[in-house]
């Protein structure tokens, strides 16, 4: 997890967990961006026995409640990848204002690197009880109705709350635990 005071105790666990776009941009406003985000926390559904609980996708950040094998290593793996393809997406659709923005906000000591897209770390929260669990849930549904864009927690396409509302959503969501 490198330099985060956040420390992960449980690995196998459920946790809250929050990525966000370097300086907060603006990075999934299409969906291109976004489907990168999907395809990859698909692919550690089989690869690393990565279970959804809760998600939510935002412009610029994303929310989850989620468990694997090692969850540490599991969204080191989900940062770097999705990192490496949207950086590969940008530099193809030629949005050179994010990837210089990119290069201006990065890290200093990330030197390896040209860009830097993700904040470090992703804070995770250890899920300690079921009621923290449905606090969690119920935030992460809540995050675009309290940002004003949708009136309903389901009617954004990128969250599990359509799957609580019996609708299928994008991934596939635990809901039992």
């Amino acid at each position: 997890m490198g330099r985060s005071r956040y420390k992960i105790y449980e690995p196998t666990h459920p946790h809250f967990l929050t990525c966000t776009v370097l300086h907060w941009l603006p990075l999934f406003t299409n969906q291109e961006s976004v489907q990168i985000i999907l395809d990859s926390l698909t692919h550690l559904q089989k690869s690393d026995n990565m279970t959804l609980f809760s998600y939510v996708i935002l412009e610029n950040h994303l929310h989850l409640v989620a468990s694997s094998d090692d969850i540490g290593k599991t969204m080191q793996k989900f940062k770097s990848y999705t990192a490496y393809e949207l950086l590969k997406l940008l530099e193809k659709n030629n949005a050179t204002t994010l990837l210089k923005q990119f290069s201006f906000h990065k890290k200093a000591h990330r030197k390896e690197n040209t860009y830097q897209l993700w904040e470090e770390g992703f804070h995770p929260k250890l899920i300690q009880s079921e009621k923290m669990m449905f606090e969690k849930i119920n935030y992460i549904h809540q995050n675009p109705v309290k940002r004003g864009y949708v009136d309903e927690a389901e009617h954004w396409r990128y969250s599990s709350a359509r799957d609580y509302s019996g609708i299928d959503g994008l991934l596939e969501v635990e809901r039992l635990w």
